[in-house]
């Protein structure tokens, strides 16, 4: 698959413990937050952005999402609760891979089976990774483990 250098599930699995319901708690921060800039922005498209509502909020998400990873490694909401992305070399996410990752992410968030496969590998897999995880080789890992 991918040639990795995160850090070892059984060698230290302290960077993966909890990250399946910090990812959880994480994602329910940032659509809140989300929400509340897309209502903020309303207004600034003389309240047309009411007709395309759903779209607005996936632009926003998209740009809020892509943004914080690239930057950061990490949304507001990943932050407040102590992970953070990894890319298979075990570096904070580029823009490109953030792109990416937050399009995967929210492509399998419009579709059930999809994300229901994310969610169970979460849960199962050793380094807690999802579906896009997977794919672009990777994973959350909690940020105090790694200092």
């Amino acid at each position: 698959m991918h040639d990795t250098r995160l850090p070892d599930p059984d060698l230290h699995p302290g960077f993966y413990a909890d990250v399946p319901l910090k990812r959880l708690l994480a994602f329910v921060v940032d659509s809140l937050l989300i929400g509340v800039i897309t209502v903020a922005v309303i207004p600034f498209t003389a309240f047309t952005g009411l007709f395309f509502l759903p779209f607005l909020f996936f632009l926003i998400g998209l740009v809020y999402r892509t943004a914080s990873l690239a930057n950061f490694s990490a949304t507001p909401g990943m932050w407040l609760f102590s992970i953070e992305f990894r890319d298979h070399r075990g570096e904070r996410m580029s823009l490109p891979l953030a792109f990416v990752h937050t399009l995967l992410f929210s492509l399998w968030m419009s579709m059930m089976l999809p994300q229901a496969v994310s969610v169970i590998l979460m849960l199962t897999t050793p380094r807690r990774q999802g579906l896009s995880d997977l794919l672009l080789g990777t994973a959350v890992i909690n940020r105090a483990a790694s200092r």
